[in-house]
This record gives C-alpha cells, structure tokens and sequence, in this order.
C-alpha cells in the first residue's frame, strides 16, 4: 500500500536538545518544514531568538538574553508549529565573581563568591540571595580571593582563600574564622559522610582535614591552570575536575584510600560538580564542542545537558531546581530532579 506524503505546511518540530539552557546558549531544533520558500523564524517564549544554523530539518537556535522559559515556536511563511516546552534558566543574581560551586543551604539561601583576581581585596566576598525574598545582599567581606564554598552537616558556611591558603567557618551572621591554614592555593573544598573536609591545592595537592583539624596529604594530581573543583560520589569516592592546558581533560577519582583513576575523559575545561539524587554527575564544560552543563551517568555515557557559555559551577537547589554560577551571575533553571547533598 502506498502512503500519501502529508501536505501539511506548518513546520514540525520532532526533538529539541539538550533539556534545558541559560541565555547565550544554543538549542539544537530537529523536524521539517523549516525552510520552505524562506527562513524559519523562531521564539522562546515571547522573544525573538536568532538563528545560528537553519536549514528545511534542522536548527540551532540561541536563547536571547529577554527569553523566560516557556515554549519554542517555530515560524514559517504564517505558518507556526506547535509550540515546544522547554527550561529556560533565569537570572537571579549578577554583579558576582565566582570561580567555582554556589553553595545551597537548608533552607534554600544561596552563596557565591565575588572572587577577584589574585591578591585583589573586595568590597564584599561573599554574597546570600535570601530564599525568603530572592534578594542579593553582602553575606561576609574581608576575606581575600573567597574561592571554594562548602556547607557541613550542621548547615554551616566554609569557604577558601586561595590567595592565603586557608579555610573559613562563616557564622550564621556573616562573620568568618580560620578553620584551618596552610591550605596552599586553596580552591574547592567538600564535606564526606563523615565530616571530613577535603581541600584542593590547584598547585597538586589534594588535602583531608579531620573533624579534629588533623591534615593529610589525601592525593597528589597534576596541578590545574584555574582551580580544583571536589564532589563526593555516592560511592565514597573523591571526583575532582582541573582544567589543564588540554582540550580533553577528564573527572578523577579517588578513592577512600587516596588511589588516583580518571573517571571519564573526554571534556573541554570541566569545571564545578554536583551528583543527582539517581548518582548522575553534572559538570561544567564543554562536550564535543559545546558549552554548558554535561551529564555522566554512572555507566559513563555523557550527553550535554544544559547549554549555557561561561558556567564555573552549579548545585542543585529545593524545588528540584539548579542553581549556575557564570563568571558574573547566578541563574537558575527548574530541571526536576533532586540533587545528592555531599555532606
């Protein structure tokens, strides 16, 4: 029997990947009906989203600054298709310089650092965006080159200094001392099961500090150009990701013994970390060529899943929501998924 080729004009959107982006990131759009007698043009909610690569079957499409989530439309010739769900994230900070997680407490209050570059004193080091109100306001000043954010079992605030080396506790009220000190180069910091801190030394050190402040030598790696960044795995092991001067860097882990493996290699300048409630891992970087958020499963197989330019780090939020830090903001996208709290 022969089928009779549909005669429906309207463009046809079949798959859109990958689940979701921030501004400046780029949607890949797959269907027919595109082209016709002229372009396609496309919206992300009520905006105008430019097009990259358009052809009859397929698009990249890059999500404008003004886009809030809602639906992707394809237009063509009057003709519109059926409008696409899809996760845009939003801006809810900016004015930042953070070079590594964000940090989420209890109650959903967020922290990030304005960072500086080496030896700079600013205003502020460390800034709340208040779950209650939504607004950004100076959490802890006098710290110098606030780098790694850590939350323990008990819901407070660590943060690094990699410019001295050491590692903050950070009161309720803002109000920060030394944990402990001779941290070298500390960047990223994270709590185990058991309370433990790790602490990384982007010059190759990877540090444990006891409940007791006891400090040992966990791990040594080859030093990274910007920062170690340290997630604990549902299998108790250490990952930590430091950008080299490669292009196909790689997750480590380690192992409670202090036994260094790579994990997955494959990633352009992987970044911050954060597992999912299912033992995902998210990473920040770039993945055949494009920039965001990558998904590893436990298996290995990864897949970009979230597109975004700039993301330092990320950390799973209440309300199935994840929070990304940027060179300069923090946004957040509703994913529904629950995150693994580290500590």
């Amino acid at each position: 029997m022969a089928f009779r080729k549909s005669s429906d004009p309207r463009p046809q959107i079949l798959e859109v990947s990958p689940a979701a982006a921030i501004p400046g990131g780029e949607f890949q759009v797959r269907g027919k009906n595109f082209a016709g007698a002229g372009r396609a043009s496309v919206t992300i909610g009520a905006a105008p989203a430019p097009l990259v690569v358009g052809s009859d079957s397929y698009l990249i499409v890059r999500v404008p600054d003004n886009a809030v989530g809602g639906q992707l439309v394809v237009s063509q010739n009057g003709d519109i298709s059926t409008p696409r769900p899809l996760q845009v994230g939003v801006q809810i900070a900016d004015g930042l310089h953070p070079i590594a997680n964000p940090a989420v407490d209890s109650h959903g209050n967020i922290y990030a650092t304005f960072s500086g570059s080496r030896g700079q004193k600013t205003p502020v080091s460390i800034f709340q965006v208040e779950a209650t109100t939504g607004q950004t306001v100076p959490f802890v000043s006098e710290l110098m080159n606030a780098s790694g954010l850590a939350i323990d079992q008990d819901d407070v605030l660590y943060a690094s200094s990699r410019q001295e080396g050491n590692i903050y506790r950070v009161s309720s009220a803002g109000n920060s001392a030394i944990y402990v000190e001779g941290m070298g180069v500390a960047t990223g910091i994270v709590f185990d099961p058991e309370g433990n801190l790790y602490v990384g030394d982007r010059s190759g050190t990877i540090f444990k500090v006891s409940r007791q402040r006891q400090i040992y030598v966990f791990a040594t790696l080859e030093s990274s150009i910007s920062a170690y960044h340290l997630a604990f795995g549902p299998d108790k092991y250490l990952y930590v990701t430091g950008p080299t001067t490669s292009s196909f860097d790689c997750v480590h882990r380690i192992s409670p013994a202090g036994e260094v493996e790579v994990f997955y290699r494959g990633l352009g300048r992987p970044q911050g970390m954060a597992f999912d409630a299912q033992d995902n891992l998210y990473v920040a970087a770039s993945f055949e060529g494009r920039r965001g958020v990558v998904r590893i499963t436990p298996d290995k197989q990864a897949e970009l899943f979230l597109s975004g330019p700039g993301i330092v780090g990320l950390a799973f939020a209440p309300g199935r929501d994840l929070v990304l830090a940027t060179s300069g903001a923090l946004y957040r996208v509703h994913v529904d998924i629950d995150g693994r709290r580290s500590a």
